[in-house]
Parts: C-alpha cells; sequence; structure tokens
C-alpha cells in the first residue's frame, strides 16, 4: 500500500524499494545527496538587533524570588492562590502598547 506525502516545496526523494540491487543504489544517492547539502564554509547568519536583544533577555540570569515562588506553590497546593483579573488585563494592555510602539 503505497501512501503519497506532499513534499511541501522541498525537493522529491527516490521511493524506497525492497529489492537489495536498488538498495545499494539508493544507499549511494542518499550519501551523493548528503554531501551536496552540507554547508559550505561561506555560510553565515546574521541576527537582528531585535533577535541579538532578545537572546540576551533571555540569557541573562534574572534573579529568583525563591521565597515567592514557595508561598505561590503552598497556595496553590491548598487551593488559595487568586487569580486577579484586572492586573492581567492592564499587563496585557501594557504589553499590546509596548508591541505596538504606544506608551
Amino acid at each position: 500500500m503505497n501512501t503519497t506525502i506532499s513534499s511541501n516545496g522541498l525537493p522529491q526523494l527516490p521511493l524506497a524499494t525492497t529489492s537489495a540491487d536498488n538498495s545499494a543504489g539508493q544507499a549511494a544517492s542518499t550519501t551523493s545527496a548528503a554531501s551536496t547539502s552540507a554547508p559550505q564554509a561561506n555560510d553565515s547568519v546574521q541576527l537582528t538587533d531585535s533577535a541579538r536583544a532578545l537572546h540576551q533577555a533571555s540569557s541573562t540570569d534574572a534573579p529568583v524570588d525563591t521565597a515567592r515562588v514557595e508561598q505561590i506553590k503552598q497556595s496553590l497546593a491548598a487551593g488559595t492562590y487568586k487569580v486577579d483579573p484586572n492586573a492581567i488585563a492592564s499587563k496585557l494592555t501594557s504589553l499590546e502598547n509596548q508591541i505596538g510602539g504606544k506608551k
């Protein structure tokens, strides 16, 4: 039973067969295909300023208030943790304004 899978714009690869003769040829074509798709010595990556800023922001060691974390854990376990929908909405609006460039 054959199933057709869309290539999504990628090059089509040969279908696998069960014959031993063809599998040796397929291994050779896979090796040659792998060598042609290997990175070249002149490949490079350029990050945008925003990507660099995001990387720096995510890689810095932010201080963790372990006492606050423990307090929240205990509240969650006891079922007494209260969610303030107004605070959440306010922070979401603030974030949306920052993303949109508004102050």
